[in-house]
């Protein structure tokens, strides 16, 4: 039997674990509305998905202060965790999945732009909170794509960046894994699309991560050379 390509797979959760992006856009586009701000489009609040939620506002917002970021934060939060009820469901076979990677010897992990109350209330909703070895968020950490939290993953965990894999659907993440000198992979389950991806160095780029388990069988995370083109 072939030994795994990798030994620690760290997933991001927003558009690659759950099919979220809709209600982020949605929380995001409420909070601005109850703050009075000037409206952003739709594919400008995407493009913050994934940064902690102190650099997406001031991403949006470049003259956003302290007192504009809390209140924003707060007003996030509130629709995020307890108000709005736009349907935000693991992809399927998400559950099955991780069952199977972990049976298999894969070391799990996240590495999010989610708050800590965001994420541990997702993990407790899904019933998920068991399955990672180690997690990391955007509020303990730097935001992505500074390499801090996959650094700080790989330190806790004693697994070196040549034996881990971060999968996610935003430049994002393939950037982290960049600055951490780890391997990315990318999917358009998400934030962006298959040419975005490919910008960024992904060992491959899938439609989700119910491909995952074939392709890491197949060996081409170490033996098959890569498409230029998207798959």
């Amino acid at each position: 039997m072939m030994a795994n390509p990798y030994q620690l797979l760290i997933f991001d959760w927003d558009g690659t674990l759950m099919d979220s992006i809709g209600r982020i856009i949605a929380c995001l586009q409420g909070s601005i509305s109850a703050l009075k701000l000037e409206t952003r489009p739709p594919d400008e609040l995407r493009h913050v998905i994934g940064l902690g939620m102190r650099e997406a506002i001031v991403d949006l917002y470049p003259q956003a202060d302290d007192a504009l970021i809390r209140d924003f934060t707060a007003a996030y939060r509130e629709r995020f965790l307890h108000t709005d009820n736009t349907p935000a469901p693991l992809f399927p076979g998400v559950t099955d999945l991780l069952d199977d990677l972990a049976e298999q010897g894969y070391w799990l992990a996240i590495a999010t732009g989610k708050s800590r109350a965001g994420l541990d209330r997702v993990l407790k909703d899904t019933r998920l909170e068991k399955r990672f070895l180690a997690t990391r968020c955007a509020d303990e950490s730097f935001s992505k794509p500074h390499p801090q939290m996959l650094e700080s993953l790989l330190d806790e965990l004693g697994v070196a960046p040549s034996d881990a894999l971060m999968i996610g659907d935003s430049n994002l993440d393939l950037l982290m894994a960049v600055n951490a000198r780890t391997q990315g992979l990318g999917v358009t389950s998400g934030v962006h699309d298959a040419r975005e991806l490919w910008l960024h160095q992904p060992r491959a780029v899938l439609n989700g991560v119910g491909q995952l388990p074939a392709w890491l069988r197949e060996g081409r995370a170490l033996d098959q050379p890569l498409s230029k083109e998207p798959i």
